[in-house]
């Protein structure tokens, strides 16, 4: 019987990371690459993830950076075909790339009313070609060398709000002030699901796997007020850590996960749970 820690090894595998250089995107990446794998980071910004993938190197890690746009059919297969070159395989695709209204002090000034009766349809089209059609031409390109290989991973990124409502009261201030959590982020996360079982039941017997890993609100420099009002809302009383969905990836890449396709792995502090 082997050691139970050999199947967390990833020695000899190569994964892509979409949104490498995301908040999460780069915790998968160095997770991933702890483990052994070959890391391409592949994100919409080039210069961040090449910057990123010579952080993974300076700690001994193997990894290089690429730019891509995942909404384009040509750079997704030239991201697959990169994978093949640099490391000689592409053995795991974890669609991380995603639009995400995220509400951290970087962000949430940006962000608008995102009120649904006055959305508009060119922000709503443009999150459905990342969210959805991005993850469907990444995986597109991605699995041709896995069915060559004969086997492959694919992990999609969904959310808690691809399984439920968005809380908007989260959103209200002490003034009175308010914004809105998109209709297209829960739409296309549910997508999200319906598209990993459609991948996982349509390569049935070709050693495919395909699962999804649905995260909770990562605490990312929130302020105060709405991160009392998320963490109460979750049963361990409190946002995740940063790293806190690392294990969870590693485990559906690896071998660890080897009995699992068409799933969905939710690690989310239990705000689904009530």
């Amino acid at each position: 019987m082997s050691n139970i820690l050999e199947k967390f090894d990833l020695h000899g595998r190569t994964a892509v990371v979409t949104g490498g250089a995301g908040l999460l995107g780069r915790q998968f990446s160095l997770a991933l690459a702890q483990a052994g794998a070959n890391i391409l980071v592949a994100d919409l910004a080039q210069s961040a993830a090449e910057s990123y993938a010579l952080t993974l190197r300076e700690q001994g890690l193997r990894a290089e950076g690429i730019g891509v746009d995942v909404t384009d059919p040509n750079s997704t297969h030239g991201m697959a075909q990169a994978a093949q070159e640099i490391f000689g395989s592409l053995d795991i695709l974890v669609n991380s790339a995603a639009l995400d209204p995220k509400f951290d002090p970087a962000n949430a000034g940006a962000q608008g009313a995102n009120a649904f009766e006055s959305y508009s349809l060119d922000s709503w089209r443009q999150a459905l070609d990342v969210n959805l059609t991005g993850m469907f031409l990444a995986s597109q390109a991605a699995v041709q060398p896995m069915l060559a290989a004969g086997k492959g991973v694919i992990i999609n990124i969904c959310s808690t709000y691809g399984l439920a409502g968005p809380d908007q009261r989260l959103y209200e201030r002490p003034d009175g002030s308010r914004s809105f959590k998109p209709a297209y982020y829960s739409v296309t996360k549910a997508g999200v699901l319906g598209f990993t079982r459609y991948l996982a039941a349509y390569y049935a017997g070709k050693n495919i796997r395909v699962n999804a890993l649905t995260p909770g609100g990562v605490y990312n420099g929130h302020d105060e007020i709405f991160t009392a009002q998320y963490s109460s809302r979750t049963i361990l009383g409190r946002m995740a850590n940063i790293d806190e969905m690392s294990a969870a990836m590693l485990f559906l890449c690896s071998d660890a996960s080897s009995y699992m396709t068409g799933s969905n792995l939710v690690v989310d502090g239990g705000w689904t749970a009530w």
